[in-house]
């Protein structure tokens, strides 16, 4: 962290903060909020420069809506609640560059804010544009990113908009936070023993993280559809249940590989012992308990069964660094929803313990909810899925490297 500019070096007294924030949070259908956490953690960065009398200019994108201008994916409904989080209002406009937009920004007193519209208006944020960030660079004195959820994407306002700043371009709060607990598994400085979970459905995606920190990680879990690949390669019957079959030839010696190191590494990496079975996602459907390895054609693996869950919580139960990513089952219908809640309940009651525990990604924190009183014994909730499995592949995130280059 030392070599990262933060917003602790500058003083932002009469200068104009362009803040690149991450405001693509989760909403129902009548467009309420269901998960405020990156709107929340991005409050420290805003209220430290208006604290220094500095000026504010908010940047974000919210949904894909293509390049097109589109009421649904405006962020004007950020404003009731940012304002209210920050007591104070703040201000928004309907664009996000051009000459009124200027004007707008020109005519912001010290200790305001303004809220621009949804940078994805404009096809050039996702294509690195150089003409888009100097219109972009037009609106601040000193370029802040703290929306670590983009930083691994070669957006322009990631990645080029910050050259236009020279040396006037640090990291906020947020993004130093998510850096420091990262680094926290991967420095081998946490606290033993350290366990990884690892589950979700695609094992592709994954796989380079598996093998980093497979040396870092006195236990490495898998669950959810990542092990069946696994479990296939290694000889074992996985019926229907959800395979990556046009990944699986392209990664297949890597996976050989893995199961190669388990075998001398015995303790390190383990699978689900049984599943929960069933032929169709229908609450209705009837369900069998068998071993992972036997699942019979027609049947989907689609939770760790019991054995697995004690095995599992078990292992978590005595760690002292824990890492969770991505749910064990399908979470979302409730017949195979005990293996996610068990873990989430046993991380929650280690961390209450003593131990630390990060949560990221998109399904691991709305699978939070399903257990009251879960999500607030967290040591820490990654603001970005992706970008947090970038990092952990021990790569520097693009918008990171963009602020270090000068």
């Amino acid at each position: 962290m030392e070599y990262i500019k933060t917003i602790n070096n500058f003083d932002f007294r009469n200068q104009t903060a362009l803040i690149r924030v991450d405001f693509n949070v989760p909403v129902n259908e009548n467009h309420q909020i269901t998960d405020n956490t990156r709107i929340k953690y991005s409050i420290p960065t805003i209220q430290k420069i208006l604290y220094e009398k500095g000026k504010i200019v908010l940047i974000s994108h919210f949904g894909r809506p293509k390049g097109k201008i589109s009421e649904i994916y405006s962020l004007k409904f950020i404003v009731p609640f940012l304002s209210k989080e920050l007591k104070t209002d703040v201000l928004f406009f309907e664009n996000c560059i051009g000459k009124d937009v200027e004007k707008k920004v020109h005519q912001l007193k010290n200790g305001e804010i303004l809220l621009l519209e949804n940078l994805r208006f404009y096809k050039e944020e996702e294509e690195e544009n150089e003409h888009f960030a100097f219109e972009l660079s037009k609106l601040g004195d000193i370029y802040v990113n703290d929306a670590f959820g983009v930083s691994h994407r070669l957006h322009t306002s990631i990645t080029i908009l910050p050259k236009f700043f020279g040396e006037k371009k640090c990291i906020g709060f947020l993004m130093k936070k998510e850096i420091q607990n990262i680094n926290k598994f991967l420095s081998k400085k946490g606290k033993k023993p350290i366990t990884f979970l690892l589950g979700g459905a695609k094992i592709s995606s994954k796989i380079e993280i598996i093998e980093n920190i497979i040396d870092i990680a006195d236990h490495l879990l898998i669950g959810g559809g990542m092990a069946f690949p696994f479990i296939k390669i290694n000889g074992g019957k996985v019926g229907d249940s959800i395979v990556e079959y046009n990944k699986i030839i392209k990664i297949e010696n890597t996976l050989k590989k893995i199961l190669d190191q388990k075998k001398n590494k015995i303790n390190i990496l383990s699978f689900p012992k049984d599943v929960v079975i069933s032929k169709s996602f229908k609450k209705t459907s009837n369900t069998k308990i068998v071993p992972i390895y036997s699942i019979p054609d027609g049947w989907m693996g689609l939770d760790i069964g019991p054995s697995s869950i004690k095995y599992f919580c078990n292992i978590i139960e005595k760690s002292k660094t824990i890492f969770w990513n991505g749910p064990v089952g399908v979470f979302e219908i409730s017949n195979f929803s005990l293996g996610t809640k068990s873990i989430i309940k046993t991380i929650a009651k280690t961390t209450e313990k003593g131990s630390f525990s990060l949560i990221g990604g998109g399904d691991s924190i709305a699978s939070l909810k399903m257990v009251k009183g879960c999500k607030e014994k967290i040591s820490y909730l990654s603001t970005g899925g992706g970008a947090m499995l970038e990092s952990l592949k021990n790569k520097i995130l693009p918008g990171i490297k963009a602020i270090i280059n000068t």
